[in-house]
């Protein structure tokens, strides 16, 4: 075990219990990998399959001022890194199913890439790569833990381009990590954004120097006031949108209750009226 290992381990014993703000928290996962380049470093180099050696820079190219408050509550958490100077990355963590996701990850990764300034040409134009942590399931009839989507020809699955990368990693389903994925650490690095006690960050800080760097900072920003503050505030805005969406929910499920209803009282006196012209039809019979 070396020094540094050593440091962190000293640091995290006393930590035990339940955790104030996981990395699900959108704010606390844009709070680590602002302030730890080395988690950043890591975190990409497992999705993106790379060697440590083969990262020269990484570097967030929107960073926000951690703490600041922030009057906007619909504000973007989304981080946008350029790697070695010439691969733009977008990560963002979403952890409600607000029903868009498909469309509002397309259209990112389309800004992204469209950089390029007037008389360019189209050949300088950086790939850019999106990475959607989500905890739903996105395709239900397809599940995959990490899923990777290119444009490609739909009949012989020949690729059009390596320029526009769409990836998913479904926090949901890390019981779906293949071989390839544990390979790469990323079902540990979902086990991570997932754990609510310190006791399971614990375990994970154990396994390598990122994670251990990982739970590092995230006990350090738990430590901060500010941090914890707007974490919180994320949170709450997280927990209105659910009391919202389930409130339209019911209204839905109301509306539906009543036009079944309606529609069983229709049906209902359509019966009476036709029995009832049966027996009339009887009666004329009869005389």
């Amino acid at each position: 075990m070396n020094q540094h290992f050593k440091t962190i381990s000293l640091i995290l014993p006393d930590a035990h219990g339940e955790l104030p703000y996981g990395m699900t928290n959108d704010y606390m996962f844009r709070a680590v990998l602002q302030t730890n380049n080395k988690v950043l470093r890591g975190l990409i180099c497992s999705l993106l399959h790379l060697a440590e050696s083969e990262v020269v820079s990484v570097t967030i190219t929107n960073p926000v001022i951690l703490g600041e408050a922030v009057t906007n509550k619909e504000f973007r958490l989304d981080i946008n890194v350029i790697l070695n100077n010439q691969t733009l990355i977008n990560l963002e963590m979403q952890i409600a199913n607000r029903l868009n996701w498909r469309d509002r990850s397309v259209m990112y990764l389309c800004r992204s890439f469209d950089q390029l300034n007037h008389g360019q040409a189209y050949g300088s134009a950086k790939p850019a790569i999106h990475i959607g942590f989500l905890d739903y399931t996105l395709f239900r009839e397809f599940p995959e833990f990490y899923a990777s989507y290119k444009l490609i020809n739909v009949k012989n699955h020949q690729k059009y381009s390596d320029n526009l990368t769409l990836n998913v990693l479904d926090l949901s389903r890390i019981d779906l990590a293949t071989e390839e994925d544990k390979q790469f650490h990323i079902q540990e690095w979902a086990m991570l954004f997932k754990a609510t006690t310190w006791e399971e960050i614990k375990m994970l800080a154990a396994k390598d120097e990122y994670l251990q760097e990982a739970a590092e900072t995230i006990f350090q920003l738990s430590a901060d006031e500010l941090v914890r503050k707007r974490c919180r505030e994320r949170e709450e805005y997280y927990q209105d949108l659910r009391n919202y969406e389930k409130a339209i929910a019911e209204r839905e499920q109301k509306i539906e209750r009543d036009r079944i209803e309606h529609e069983q009282a229709i049906a209902e006196r359509d019966s009476q009226i036709r029995q009832l012209l049966a027996e009339i039809e009887a009666l004329k019979a009869q005389n």
